[in-house]
């Protein structure tokens, strides 16, 4: 890594892959309800519709990104997609079935000329909008943790919710090493250093070290007189 380059890595959760697996777990429920949506057209109690049909196509994609998330979940360096495909796909199965059962009892109402108001419906449909925020949202909330290192110093910010911070080596004394993977940046203004802990992050030994390497090719070592 070198001074004149700029480079801003998304920093992860040391406990990504294991809360990225229990998300995949969660996902076990719209495919139970699409197949739960599409068993009366197999035992032939239904008829295929352009909507079943539309479901069909809808859960053949996701079976195929449910595949390819666990493909990514074997990858060794964490990485996710500006949309969480997987998640707008779940959306789409629990909007189409929702509006499914809602028509089908639409229809039967019509039949009998008796209406009745039905909670299934509206909750996949409360869901699918869960799984639509999620799908836009999940990464503007990974790329809240950064570590940005350019030619005039480094920032970022290693909480969810903590405050991002700035360093520029016109402030910098020294950055040096504490236990495993944090630092303490010494300001050259005094007073007491600030400490920046990369412990629970994924590979957080990895980023101290790239962040101490980054701060020895621009700040001179101290002087044994200093």
């Amino acid at each position: 890594m070198t001074t004149g380059t700029a480079a801003r890595q998304t920093l992860y959760p040391r406990r990504y892959y294991r809360t990225s697996r229990a998300k995949m777990l969660s996902h076990a429920v719209p495919a139970a309800i699409l197949v739960s949506g599409l068993l009366p057209v197999l035992v032939g109690a239904e008829r295929l519709t352009s909507l079943l049909a539309l479901e069909i196509g809808v859960g053949a994609c996701y079976l195929a990104l449910m595949v390819r998330e666990f493909g990514h979940l074997r990858h060794p360096t964490p990485h996710h997609e500006p949309i969480a495909w997987l998640e707008l796909a779940g959306a789409s199965i629990l909007a189409l079935e929702g509006y499914h059962i809602w028509h089908r009892h639409h229809e039967q109402a019509l039949a009998t000329g008796r209406a009745t108001f039905h909670v299934l419906p509206w909750l996949y449909f409360g869901v699918a909008v869960v799984y639509v925020g999620l799908a836009f949202g999940m990464s503007h909330l990974l790329n809240r943790r950064y570590l940005h290192l350019h030619p005039t110093g480094f920032g970022g910010r290693l909480q969810l919710l903590g405050q991002p911070f700035h360093f520029d080596w016109a402030q910098v004394r020294t950055v040096e090493p504490v236990g495993q993977a944090d630092v303490l940046v010494h300001s050259l203004a005094g007073g007491p250093p600030r400490r920046l802990s990369f412990e629970h992050l994924h590979g957080g030994a990895a980023h101290r070290d790239r962040l101490l390497a980054h701060a020895q090719e621009a700040v001179p070592a101290p002087s044994a007189a200093s």
